[in-house]
């Protein structure tokens, strides 16, 4: 590695490559880590010339970044189909409608400005997972490129072709008024106009681009955002309320009450809605998600099998996958559907248009849908800081300590731990549905802790209180970015 190049091997996360840019990752990092990609594709189709899909975000770097990568990925041999301003699921729906051998998204999604990163995959409507990021992160840092003679070209009016190709099948025959947020990330030139063109009637609220992000991050677990929302669909009466982070993978739902509905109930709805028409099916979910789905009625009643798995797109989207399921839900709002409803990849404008379907097919409002759910007490995401170096150590020490627990049969709140499931990180549950988690984050130095109880408030706080005792007590834990 010359001394010009900077690349954080920390930048190399569980499913996501993200660096703060040009603290951590600089120009001629970027452009080795476009070698070490071109190398792996190469490595893995065993073709001289792959082809590659490539986008970018509406940050102000993003461009330069991409034009860094583009050059990495050329002097490998591959062959760059451009295709400009960019969502992830527009450059993911781009290896399916150009047939190419593998993706590379330059995005952040959510995270403040100062980061980059990319967004990859080789097989189709799947993105890199740990393994493969292991293996890049090898060949990247050891420098075992290979050269070649690569190309690039543009594909002009490639945003439109995504669009229409939601709109097409989508229609819907009621006029939904939609509050359509976008906290001025990229998700502003598609989401508005892919919703209109289905039949809402679309307001939109921070639909201009604007990379400063001058009110709040473009992220839908961000209770700025919510609340702007909120207000917008209070202000207009409006029968639904859509967040999309700036990527536009998720999406985040306000009901026409103004009251946020947390993405994983949004899940179990949608999932009912889909369960009656396709019987038998598998949902794949994330551990952080509600304990609902498992003894769902609706669900067990059209013999629908829910499995609670890794947090993560990349993990949820490989499940979804090898499991042949119909969906997948993850708490944070990725949503990942499964032919024929799409090809398993989040989209966050598809998850909005399968809700837009729910409210379309029953004659109720979100807020009456929502209330035929059972009612849980559920904290939002909350990340306690936690360095990159120590938080899987932390996590392993918890687990071991939170299965003694369970052993012992000592009780939390005067009740025994159920269940200690370990798939990723901690969940743990008692007898009347409640539950905590506590995991390490995958794509920032920080923990994740999220608890739930269908009894009461008070029993989710005291779920929540013994995990931050047991927290505390590591002394290895800094701020929350958000606390109950």
């Amino acid at each position: 590695m010359n001394n010009s190049t900077i690349i954080d091997p920390f930048g190399f996360r569980e499913y996501d490559a993200r660096w703060l840019y040009p603290k951590h990752i600089n120009l001629q990092g970027i452009e080795n880590l476009g070698r070490g990609l071109g190398t792996q594709i190469i490595n893995h189709t065993k073709k001289n010339n792959p082809r590659i899909v490539v986008g970018h975000d509406y940050r102000s770097y993003s461009e330069e970044i991409k034009s860094a990568l583009k050059k990495g990925l050329i002097s490998t041999g591959c062959l760059i189909d451009d295709v400009g301003l960019s969502l992830s699921p527009m450059v993911y729906f781009a290896q399916f409608n150009l047939n190419t051998d593998a993706v590379a998204m330059v995005t952040a999604s959510h995270n403040e400005n100062g980061w980059t990163g990319v967004k990859m995959g080789i097989k189709k409507g799947l993105t890199h997972g740990p393994e493969e990021m292991k293996e890049l992160k090898e060949i990247t840092l050891n420098e075992k490129f290979i050269k070649g003679e690569g190309s690039e070209k543009q594909i002009n009016n490639f945003q439109k072709i995504y669009k229409d190709s939601l709109i097409k099948n989508n229609k819907i025959s009621k006029k939904i008024k939609a509050i359509v947020a976008c906290g001025n990330g990229t998700a502003g030139i598609f989401a508005p106009d892919i919703l209109r063109g289905i039949g809402c009637e679309v307001i939109e609220v921070d639909c201009n681009l604007d990379y400063t992000f001058p009110k709040y991050n473009p992220n839908p677990e961000d209770l700025k955002m919510l609340h702007a929302i909120s207000k917008s669909v209070k202000d207009n009466g409006a029968d639904i309320g859509f967040g999309f982070d700036g990527d536009g993978d998720r999406v985040g739902v306000i009901d026409n009450n103004g009251n946020e509905i947390f993405s994983d109930k949004i899940g179990l709805l949608i999932a009912r809605n889909l369960s009656s028409k396709h019987k038998g099916s598998i949902f794949v979910v994330d551990v952080k998600s509600t304990g609902l789905y498992s003894k769902d009625k609706v669900l067990l009643k059209n013999n629908c099998k829910t499995i609670y798995w890794k947090t993560g797109h990349s993990h949820i989207k490989r499940k979804v996958n090898t499991e042949k399921a119909l969906a997948g839900f993850e708490k944070s709002g990725h949503f990942f559907f499964n032919q024929p409803l799409g090809y398993g990849y989040d989209d966050g404008i598809n998850s909005a248009i399968q809700v837009c379907h729910l409210l379309d097919k029953q004659n109720k409002k979100m807020s009456e849908i929502i209330d035929e759910l059972p009612n849980t007490f559920q904290t939002p995401t909350m990340s306690p800081f936690c360095k990159d170096s120590e938080k899987y150590n932390v996590v392993e020490e918890l687990v071991n300590q939170i299965e003694d627990i369970k052993n012992s049969k000592t009780k939390i709140d005067d009740q025994e731990i159920a269940e200690v499931l370990t798939v990723n990180g901690v969940r743990f549950s008692f007898e009347d549905g409640s539950w905590g988690l506590i995991r390490a984050s995958s794509n920032k130095p920080s923990l994740v802790v999220v608890t739930e109880s269908p009894t009461s408030d008070d029993r989710k706080k005291k779920i929540f209180d013994f995990i931050d005792d047991l927290l505390q007590k590591t002394g290895k834990i800094g701020e929350y970015d958000q606390k109950i």
